[in-house]
């Protein structure tokens, strides 16, 4: 299972566009959920809808979070682990 994991992190740190695109992607569905959340805020007045779309917008938000946290760490921390790693792979 170790050997598993491990395999598919170092696959997963040499591959850099990859990781790049991902990181945008996390950078452009954030801003959406920005983009959501602002609308909510200042176009709709206070109601039960401006807080749904507002719900919307933060579980929009979150993910974009979390999409381009995995694509920074793919890019940084994971390529650090694999030039500093002793082990031969494939």
């Amino acid at each position: 299972m170790k050997k598993k994991i491990q395999h598919w992190l170092y696959q997963r740190a040499d591959n850099p566009k990859q990781n790049l695109i991902l990181l945008g992607i996390g950078f452009v569905v954030f801003f959406l959920g920005m983009l959501i959340l602002g609308a909510a805020e200042f176009v709709l007045k206070s109601s039960i809808s401006q807080e749904i779309l507002a719900l919307i917008g933060l579980i929009i938000l979150s993910a974009g979070i979390i999409l381009a946290a995995i694509g920074y760490i793919s890019l940084s921390v994971l390529r650090i682990i694999r030039f500093i790693s002793d082990d031969k792979h494939d």
